[in-house]
C-alpha cells in the first residue's frame, strides 16, 4: 500500500495512493457536493458539482473519479471560483426544472434544493425554453414525473445494477430524458416494482405511489374496522423520519403512533414471518425427503418473484409456494382474526407497513386473496407512514413505547430478521434443524449466512444429512445463482433471494438517505444491527416456539402444509413477457 503526502486546502494530508479527491476529502472531514455520484454504482463525474481544483491541472476536476497518483499533489475544495462555478451549476439546472417545491414529496429532503439553498442561488437567472413531459403513474408502485428530472442517472445506474434496466437516457443534448425504451409506460415494460430508483433519486422525479388518503379514509370510515400489521424492518428505519440515528429499535413508539393514528388493531407482521418459516419449512422438509425440485428458493419478496416471473419463468417450480408474510398475515387477519373477532371480513379493511414499494403491487396479485377478498386491502412504506404521524400531528419521539395487540402481536427473534439479507435462512434453519433432530438445538445463530455479501454460502450437517444454502440479495446477484440452476451446476438444496441489496432494510420504501450518507456510511448494516440485537434479546427465537403459532395451529390451521394451511397461506405464479 503507497502512501501519498498531500495538501487538501493548505493542509498536509496522507492518503492512500489512488484514492479519489472525493474520497480523501472525506476522510479528513471535508464535504464535497455531488448529485450524481453513487459509490460503486453511478460514478460517472456527471452533474459536475463536486469539481475542485488540483494544482498544476488544466481546469477544474471532478472530485468524484479524479485519482490522486502523485506525491505532494496540492488540492483546493472551496475557492471563489469554485464557489462560482457550482452555483452556476445549480442555477442552470434550475432553469428547465419544475420548482413546485412546496407541493413535491421530496421538499424535506430533495438534495438539489438543499444545495440550492446552502450555495444561495438564483433561481430565475436563466430562464431557459421549458420541456412539459407527462407524469407516468400507470403502475401501481410509483410516479415518474420527469419535469423534476436533473439527468443524473442514478435511478439508470440502480436499475442496471439491478439486472433490469428498463429505463435509460433516451435522445440527446437538450433533448435528453430518462425513461423506457420507445418512449413506453412504466406498466408495459418488465419493471419488478423494486423501487430501488425512489430510494436513489436525489429530487421528485422518481417517488413511490401515495396511498395514506386512502388509509385516512378507512380510518374516518365507521362501518370499517381497520387493523394495521408492520413488516420486522420498519422498527429499525421509522426513526431516521424523524432525525433518531440509523439504526434505531423503534418498535414501541411505532405502535404508540399507531394506536394515536386511530387503527383498531395493531398486529406484527413478525407473526406471519413466523408462519411463514412453519411453512416454508415443512416444504422444504418434505422436497427433500420426496424427491421434489430442489433448490427450493425463498418467495418472501415480491420485487424477486415478479424478476423470476418475467426473466426465469423456467424457475418457477424452485419456488417455494409460500405466500410472503405481509400476504399471509392478511389472510389470516380475514379468516382466523376475523372470526374470533366475530367480525364479517367484508368489514374489516387490512393496512400493511411495508419496506418496499413492490409491496403495492404484490396486494393485487391475482392468485392473492381469499372468498373473493384481497389479503390485503393497502400497503404504504416507512415514508408514508412517517408523513401519516407528522399529518396527524403526533409527537413520536415524545410517544411512550406501547405494545403489539396480542393474537398476531408476539413475534420471536427468527421473525425480526426476516428484515436483514440472510434473516429469512437463519429463521428457517433454527426450526428446521429443530424438526430433523428432534431436539430443542441451543444453537440458534447461523452467522455464516449474515452479512451484506453479494453471495453467501455455507454447509449444515442436519440430521446426518448436509444441507447447501446460499443467501443472496440484490438481483445481478440472485441472476448468478439463477444461471447456474439453469446450467444444471447448481450445488444447493436451499437458497434465499431478496429483491432489494442488504434485504428489506435497504428496501424501496424506507427513508431516503442522501448521498453522502449512503457512499460513506454503512446505513444497511447498522439497520441490520438493530434487528439482530432485538432478535438476540426476545424470550422466543425460534418461530415454532411463538405461542401464537401453536395456538394458531392447534385452533384452526391443524398443522402446517394441511389442506387449509394451502389454501390460506400458499400462491402460485405466473409466467409474465419481458415486453
Amino acid at each position: 500500500m503507497e502512501m501519498l503526502n498531500i495538501k487538501i486546502n493548505g493542509m498536509p494530508y496522507t492518503v492512500e495512493k489512488n484514492t479519489t479527491i472525493l474520497e480523501a476529502c472525506n476522510q479528513f472531514g471535508i464535504k464535497i457536493p455531488t448529485l450524481c455520484y453513487l459509490k460503486e454504482l453511478n460514478e460517472i463525474g456527471a452533474c459536475r458539482m463536486c469539481l475542485c481544483e488540483v494544482k498544476g491541472a488544466r481546469g477544474l476536476v471532478a472530485a468524484c473519479v479524479y485519482p490522486i497518483e502523485r506525491e505532494g499533489t496540492e488540492i483546493f475544495t472551496n475557492t471563489p471560483e469554485i464557489r462560482k462555478n457550482r452555483k452556476t451549476n445549480l442555477e442552470l439546472l434550475l432553469s428547465n426544472h419544475d420548482k413546485k417545491c412546496l407541493s413535491c414529496p421530496r421538499s424535506d429532503n430533495c438534495e438539489l434544493q438543499k444545495l440550492c439553498l446552502e450555495y444561495g442561488v438564483d433561481e430565475t437567472k436563466f430562464q431557459g425554453e421549458e420541456t412539459h413531459y407527462d407524469i407516468d403513474n400507470s403502475t401501481l408502485h410509483l410516479v415518474r414525473n420527469n419535469n423534476k428530472c436533473i439527468l443524473c442517472r442514478r435511478c439508470v445506474a440502480v436499475c442496471k445494477n439491478q439486472y433490469v434496466s428498463v429505463i435509460g437516457a433516451n435522445n440527446r443534448g437538450f433533448d435528453t430524458e430518462v425513461g423506457c425504451a420507445f418512449n413506453k409506460s412504466l406498466d408495459s415494460v418488465a419493471c419488478v416494482s423494486c423501487g430501488q430508483c425512489t430510494a436513489v433519486c436525489p429530487t421528485g422525479a422518481l417517488v413511490e405511489r401515495d396511498d395514506t388518503a386512502k388509509v385516512f379514509e378507512a380510518l374516518a370510515d365507521e362501518t370499517k374496522h381497520v387493523v394495521v400489521h408492520t413488516a420486522p424492518a420498519i422498527r429499525a428505519t421509522l426513526g431516521e423520519c424523524f432525525d433518531m440515528p440509523i439504526g434505531s429499535n423503534v418498535t414501541g413508539k411505532m405502535v404508540a403512533a399507531l394506536k394515536k393514528l386511530g387503527f383498531d388493531k395493531v398486529f406484527d407482521t413478525n407473526f406471519a414471518a413466523d408462519l411463514t418459516i412453519m411453512e416454508e419449512g415443512t416444504e422444504f422438509i418434505d422436497r427433500v425427503k420426496n424427491g421434489g425440485v430442489l433448490p427450493m428458493i425463498t418467495s418472501c419478496s415480491p420485487g424477486w418473484i415478479k424478476f423470476c416471473e418475467h426473466y426465469y419463468p423456467e424457475l418457477i417450480p424452485h419456488l417455494s409456494t409460500c405466500k410472503s408474510p405481509q400476504q399471509m398475515q392478511g389472510s389470516m387477519i380475514k379468516s382466523y382474526y376475523a372470526e374470533k373477532a366475530g367480525i364479517d371480513p367484508k368489514d374489516i379493511v387490512v393496512v400493511s407497513v411495508m419496506p418496499c414499494v413492490a409491496k403495492k403491487f404484490e396486494i393485487k396479485r391475482d392468485d392473492e386473496g381469499h372468498d373473493g377478498l384481497a389479503d390485503n386491502d393497502i400497503s404504504i412504506t416507512t415514508r408514508e407512514l412517517a408523513k401519516m404521524i407528522k399529518t396527524s400531528g403526533i409527537q413520536f419521539n415524545d410517544l411512550a413505547d406501547e405494545e403489539f395487540d396480542p393474537i398476531m402481536g408476539i413475534g420471536t427473534g427468527a421473525g425480526t430478521i426476516f428484515g436483514a439479507s440472510g434473516g429469512v435462512m437463519e429463521a428457517a434453519l433454527r426450526t428446521v434443524a429443530d424438526v430433523l433432530t428432534g431436539e430443542d438445538l441451543e444453537s440458534v445463530e447461523y452467522q455464516e449466512v449474515r452479512g451484506m455479501e453479494d453471495i453467501k454460502e455455507a454447509t449444515y450437517n442436519v440430521a446426518g444429512m448436509d444441507v447447501n444454502v446460499a443467501v443472496t440479495s440484490g438481483l445481478k446477484n440472485a441472476a448468478k445463482l439463477l444461471d447456474e440452476i439453469v446450467a444444471g451446476k447448481s450445488k444447493y438444496q436451499f437458497i434465499e433471494v431478496m429483491c432489494c441489496p442488504g434485504g428489506c432494510i435497504n428496501g424501496g420504501g424506507q427513508p431516503i438517505v442522501d448521498a453522502h450518507t449512503r457512499n460513506f456510511t454503512d446505513v444497511k448494516g447498522l439497520r441490520a444491527n438493530a434487528l439482530y440485537e432485538d432478535d438476540a434479546n426476545l424470550p422466543y427465537r425460534k418461530s415454532h416456539d411463538n405461542p401464537e403459532i401453536k395456538t394458531i395451529y392447534a385452533e384452526y390451521l391443524g398443522e402446517p402444509g394441511s389442506h387449509k394451511a394451502h389454501e390460506l397461506l400458499h400462491t402460485s405464479y405466473v409466467r409474465r413477457e419481458k415486453y
